[in-house]
């Protein structure tokens, strides 16, 4: 007999229910600090990185764009000229990079920002979804190159469990009906482990059981540590 296989579909098929119900299951605070007033400084924009398009231009899946562009002024597409200092090579680099599903975003800026209509990159940054080598989906790891921008990284003991859970569950959500989805972060996850490996140091990965692990990038053991006793970036020290 025939096994039964699931019926993979594109993301851009999320509907705008099936996106109000994620973006409601996963609206969580990443962490109990508000980074803005502290951490805002660092940038000489005056704005969080996270939330300054010069930085991270958030994406978007094609079907996510529609319901966002049906239900607030939030966002536009990205233009690539919002930011004087973004050349054309940038600009190029960046739309090369962002997988056909999705389109690239910016918005009006944190301090007009409905958080009921953040993007779902905006909801899991500065982490990605980290897909092992033998394909399986274990938890959180950071964008590493945002390591001297964002404060959260340099302090990931902060980050609540609330957040790892809805985390979790939203990306077991995703994966199970896109395969598509889940090999861009499986690929993803393949780049982590050559820059670590280049670097000769292991990443932290916040598992899905709860626990915190320094991953070794190049056999993928594991050592358990406590998340307080992880590296810290300047000038988050």
């Amino acid at each position: 007999m025939n096994e039964a296989r699931p019926i993979y579909k594109s993301v851009s098929d999320l509907s705008g229910s099936n996106l109000r119900s994620l973006y409601d299951s996963f609206d969580s605070s990443i962490a109990t600090l508000d980074c803005g007033k502290r951490y805002a400084p660092h940038n000489p924009n005056g704005k969080l990185f996270c939330c300054d398009t010069c930085h991270a231009v958030p994406a978007a899946y094609q079907g996510e764009w529609k319901y966002l562009k049906d239900n607030t002024q939030l966002w536009h597409t990205w233009r690539g000229h919002e930011c004087t200092n973004t050349s054309g090579e940038e600009r190029a680099r960046l739309k090369a990079e962002t997988p056909k599903e999705m389109i690239l975003l910016a918005c009006l800026g944190p301090s007009r920002c409905e958080r009921e209509f953040r993007a779902l990159s905006c909801r899991q940054f500065p982490f990605f979804s980290y897909v092992s080598s033998d394909y399986r989906f274990l938890g959180l790891v950071y964008e590493w190159e945002f390591e001297s921008k964002c404060r959260v990284i340099s302090n990931l003991s902060s980050v609540t469990q609330t957040y790892r859970d809805e985390f979790v569950r939203t990306y077991d959500r995703l994966f199970a009906l896109f395969q598509t989805e889940f090999d861009n972060y499986a690929y993803h996850s393949e780049k982590l482990r050559a820059e670590f490996l280049r670097r000769k140091k292991r990443f932290p990965l916040l598992h899905r059981n709860g626990a915190t692990y320094l991953v070794s990038p190049g056999r993928g053991r594991f050592h358990r540590i406590d998340a307080t006793e992880l590296p810290r970036f300047a000038p988050y020290r």
